[in-house]
């Protein structure tokens, strides 16, 4: 008996002498207390993380796309991740967004837009969830291969934007921005640059919901080149809530490739970036 209780002593002081070292490695260092620091917390899916999503107001509730690794849900501000789009017949995710009027609501953009290389996923369309990801529904956009960026509007979560990449291995129609009024029960092609551009980001003005810019590229895949670039990348506006758009004249410098799209708000200013 003395034997096994002094075992027993012995295990708790090594578990104790183990667990300080690890204890005082966690505290900041004096010197960067009060800094801004980037710290990985998940998830681990082992291939690249496309797209990312939040609650406004909920510091703990994230969502993440992975390029072909499907959607992850945190509960817990990126502590645990759990994937919640298994049972869905597509890996590759390229855009999610929430409803900022109503968080239950989300929707995920299947297909990776960000690409230039000859090994990567296509999507199938573009999918909605109304009880916060526990179950997903396919609402269309089968045939344009990549969604790269989806905007749910503030003031109706019914009126939703899809920024098309398309497949790229060849002309098509199904490229561009699509919208839907109705919450994804009809869609309609609201911007076609032409059937070798796609968009590549889209950004809606955070003060004024008619205000849309969209930026569109070239993009050709093959398995002998792979060509970026082009007349008919460039920068499109819209300020009717996005039915008719227009080139913008600052896309010289645009050519090779259009991409996502910021917005920098102040009371008296608004900027746009685009890389």
């Amino acid at each position: 008996m003395a034997l096994i209780r002094s075992e027993k002593v012995c295990f708790a002081l090594l578990m104790v002498l183990c667990a300080r070292p690890a204890a005082l490695a966690q505290q900041p260092d004096a010197g960067e207390d009060g800094q801004f620091r980037f710290r990985f917390v998940g998830p681990r899916v082992g291939n690249r993380i496309a797209s990312v999503a939040g609650v406004p107001g909920d510091p703990s509730t994230y969502y993440a796309g992975a390029a072909s690794g499907g959607v992850w849900k945190s509960t817990d501000g990126g502590n645990r991740w759990a994937p919640i789009f298994d049972k869905q017949p597509v890996a590759a995710i390229g855009a999610l967004a929430v409803a900022p009027s109503d968080p239950s609501v989300v929707w995920a953009g299947t297909g990776e837009a960000w690409v230039i290389r000859d090994s990567d996923v296509i999507g199938n369309g573009i999918y909605k969830s109304t009880d916060a990801g526990k179950t997903w529904t396919n609402m269309g956009l089968q045939e344009t291969g990549r969604i790269g960026r989806i905007i749910v509007s503030a003031a109706n979560p019914e009126v939703v934007f899809a920024c098309a990449l398309g497949r790229a291995t060849g002309p098509q129609q199904e490229r561009g921005v699509f919208r839907t009024l109705d919450g994804g029960q009809h869609w309609e092609r609201v911007l076609f640059a032409g059937e070798n551009i796609g968009c590549s980001g889209l950004s809606m003005d955070p003060h004024n919901a008619r205000v849309l810019f969209a930026g569109m590229w070239q993009l050709e895949m093959h398995t002998w080149a792979e060509l970026s670039g082009g007349p008919g990348s460039g920068v499109y506006v819209s300020r009717d809530g996005g039915t008719k758009w227009t080139a913008s004249k600052s896309t010289d410098c645009l050519m090779h490739r259009s991409g996502r799209l910021m917005w920098l708000s102040r009371p008296q200013t608004r900027t746009v970036f685009s890389h």
